[in-house]
Parts: structure tokens; C-alpha cells; sequence
């Protein structure tokens, strides 16, 4: 209980910061013992973890590249350099996640097709819907979202009934927002405040309005905190990425040699140093909630399909949506 419970606390620091923790240790021999030993096991790898969804691609053999070993269960080949390492060695770690709702659209897809088809009226292709459907829209602004995907909690139907989505980008936008780090900065409250009209929606910079523009002057994704730098700065794409980078990890003498980049290249494009350090300081605090658009756009598109089926075909559509929940009865 002397050890206070925050992030990046170490028992040095602990000693250092509890008078009461290091006159414990000074006066109980068997406290001493205890924390001898604890400070040499401190900071030592515990255990070696695979990644559930992470595959590296290698141009050649991976042996050529990064130390292998064998999963505990001698099935599978698991890299020894961390995702970090691996990416310093040249490799790129994929993520691929399996989604059981692919599942369920296809098994609705076999069930309406058929039906349509005996009816003389073309089967749905489930690529080619119209993404502004106003059935649909109508179904999610009521917030009758259940097995729709990543919209059908309670917190998520009340974001959608504050927000009532308008166009498929504010799909992709609930999405980025429904996450602890925008729900608790205040940043969800003004976007939708934004959106409906009651706060004006304004931009740190006029040639910011097309990167801005569907957020409603708000920064919300990872690719956003890559364009300003580009639109202002002439950023390159790498060099905006190491930007994007170097914010989400907070490395102090990186964010420094970044700043200045950034506030010369923007003074080559004629915007003063107050204005451009106001931007950088904004993307920097906005970085710490930015979301990447492409994995939200991404899961927005699967959330319109299961709606636009909801909506269209609820027979066909919560019949596989049962079929795949069945054995949870």
C-alpha cells in the first residue's frame, strides 16, 4: 500500500517519494529482505507473449532476418525481436483480425439472395450499396442498433442518439470517438455540439478546412495530425509519419526537433511563429486521442452493412445473426 499505484512507478522511486516505505526498510530486517530481492527481479522480462493477430512478411527467409523460436505449444513459429525490433530489422508486422460478423452478412446474404432471385429481382451485392440510404440512416439515428456492428452497446446507442449520423463519415466518426480518451477530454461534446449547429465550427488555419472539414474543425484521426504538417509545413509523408510518431510516444528531445521543423517550414509558407506553435501545441494534445481513420473507416463500412441489411432484409439478417449465437443459448 506504500507503493503508489501510477505508471512508470519503480521501487526506487517508490523509496525515494514514501519517507514511511524507506524507514521500513531501514528498521524491519524481514521488509529489507523482501525488497532486496524485488528490486533484482524489477524491470526482468516475466514471460514471452504472441501477438493474436500480428504475422510478419519477409522479402526472403525470416531466419535471414529476425531469431525465431517455437510457440509453447511447438505449433508455430513466433519471432524473438518485439514488434519495435522487428520494424528496426526492415520487417513489417501485419495485424489481421477475423471478424465473426463477415460471417453473419454472408450467411444473410444466403439466405435473402435465393429469395430475391425466385422473385425475378437481382441479389444483393453487399459492395455495391448505396452508402447514403435513408432507411438506413433512419434506423441508426433511433438507435436501433442491436447486432449492428459496433453499434449495438448501451454507451455506443446513446453516443448515436446525441449525434443522430447524418452521412457515412459520421459512421467512421463514432467509431474514432467512442474510445475512454475522447469520451473523457470533452471532445465528443464539442464535436456533436459542432455538428448540430449550437458551437461554430472554426479552423486554426484557412488552409486547413479540407483536412478538417468532416470532423467539424475537430482533430480526430492519426492521418489528420499527418496533413497539417504537410498542408503548412511542406512536410514530406515520412517525415509527417516520424511527426505522428513522435507524439504518440511523448519523447521530449524528438517533439523538440520536431517543433522546430515544423514552425520553420510553416514561417517559409508565410505563418507566424505565435500561430504555428498555437497548431503544433493543438495537434500535440489532440495526437494523444487521434485514432487512424483507415481501421475506423474500415469496421464504419461492415457497421452501414449490417445496418443497411437490418434495415432492409431483418428476417434474413437476424436469422444469421442468431445462427451465429446459438450455441450461447
Amino acid at each position: 500500500k506504500l507503493i503508489p499505484f501510477e505508471v512508470g512507478m519503480t521501487l526506487s522511486k517508490a523509496m525515494e517519494q514514501e519517507p514511511q516505505l524507506q524507514e521500513l526498510y531501514d528498521r524491519d530486517e524481514d521488509v529489507r529482505e523482501l525488497l532486496d530481492m524485488a528490486l533484482k527481479l524489477e524491470g526482468i522480462t516475466r514471460n514471452v507473449g504472441k501477438h493474436a493477430g500480428g504475422v510478419v512478411i519477409a522479402p526472403s527467409a525470416l531466419t535471414d532476418y529476425v531469431p525465431l523460436y517455437c510457440d509453447e505449444h511447438g505449433n508455430n513459429l513466433v519471432t524473438q525481436f518485439d514488434k519495435d525490433d522487428v520494424e528496426a530489422a526492415g520487417l513489417v508486422k501485419f495485424d489481421f483480425l477475423g471478424l465473426r460478423t463477415l460471417t453473419i452478412v454472408d450467411w444473410a446474404l444466403k439466405t435473402i439472395n435465393p429469395m430475391l432471385v425466385k422473385q425475378g429481382k437481382p441479389p444483393v451485392d453487399i459492395e455495391r450499396i448505396p452508402l447514403d440510404d435513408k432507411a438506413s440512416f433512419d434506423l441508426l439515428q433511433k438507435a436501433e442498433t442491436t447486432a449492428v456492428f459496433q453499434l449495438e452497446s448501451r454507451g455506443m446507442k446513446d453516443l448515436i442518439k446525441r449525434l443522430k449520423p447524418s452521412s457515412f463519415e459520421d459512421i467512421v466518426a463514432l467509431v474514432a470517438l467512442f474510445r475512454p480518451g475522447p469520451l473523457g477530454s470533452g471532445m465528443v461534446d464539442d464535436f456533436i455540439a459542432r455538428k448540430h449547429g449550437r458551437q461554430k465550427v472554426d479552423y486554426p488555419h484557412p488552409d486547413l478546412k479540407p483536412v478538417l472539414d468532416t470532423t467539424y474543425g475537430t482533430i480526430l484521426y492519426q492521418e489528420q495530425v499527418m496533413l497539417i504538417p504537410q498542408v503548412l509545413a511542406d512536410f514530406t509523408l515520412g517525415g509527417a509519419d516520424l511527426l505522428r510518431r513522435a507524439m504518440g510516444k511523448k519523447k521530449a528531445d524528438v517533439m523538440a526537433q520536431q517543433r522546430g521543423l515544423f514552425v520553420d517550414g510553416a514561417a517559409k509558407n508565410g505563418i507566424d511563429e505565435k500561430l504555428s506553435t498555437e497548431i503544433f501545441d493543438t495537434m500535440e494534445e489532440f495526437a494523444k486521442y487521434g485514432f487512424n481513420k483507415s481501421h475506423s473507416a474500415a469496421y464504419a463500412l461492415v457497421s452501414y452493412q449490417t445496418a443497411w441489411l437490418k434495415a432492409h432484409y431483418p428476417a434474413g439478417f437476424m436469422a444469421a445473426v442468431l445462427s451465429a449465437d446459438m450455441h450461447n443459448t
